[in-house]
């Protein structure tokens, strides 16, 4: 009986094994990211002279009526161009990136909700490998932020960011 109890226990661990590799895996559960809401960011260059525009045929989201007008109010431009845009989840814990041209870009860190609505942001503007602007902002719905880039071409390049939902 003795001789029999080390070789049971040398099956034991065997058997256990061979049990773990008819298994089959389980996968493991998707879990999606909390988000604040949803942003629509765009590169926009703005002139005075239309020969400058390039012929983007982009167009800004509804929600966003007249936008042409306030940029214009804002900027003091006549002609404004949609050079790239970029929808993008704004994500609690996670850093998010509104890319909308290879060149120009904005990291947004999401800071929470903010008092009457909206996400408070720490915003910054990157060119290439560098940091242009660093902010804090609160975005609303319904109230686009704007922020002047740099000289371009004859015109200037504007960044607009937009909250689209909460």
């Amino acid at each position: 009986m003795k001789a029999i109890l080390p070789a049971l226990l040398l099956l034991i661990p065997g058997a256990n094994l061979f049990a773990q590799e008819k298994a089959a895996p389980q996968p493991l559960p998707v879990v999606k990211p909390a988000t604040e809401g949803k942003v629509w960011g765009a590169l926009i260059f703005a002139t005075n002279d239309a020969e400058q525009l390039i012929g983007s045929q982009e167009k800004a989201p509804a929600h966003l009526g007249q936008l042409n007008d306030r940029l214009s109010k804002v900027f003091g431009f006549k002609h404004f161009e949609i050079l790239g845009q970029h929808q993008q989840d704004i994500f609690r814990e996670y850093e998010s990136w509104v890319v909308p041209s290879r060149d120009l870009f904005l990291k947004i860190d999401s800071n929470g909700p903010a008092d009457n609505g909206g996400v408070k942001l720490h915003l910054q503007v990157w060119r290439e490998q560098q940091v242009l602007v660093k902010s804090d902002a609160v975005l609303r719905a319904g109230s686009p932020l704007f922020i002047g880039g740099p000289k371009w071409k004859d015109g200037r390049l504007i960044f607009v960011l937009s909250l689209e939902r909460k």
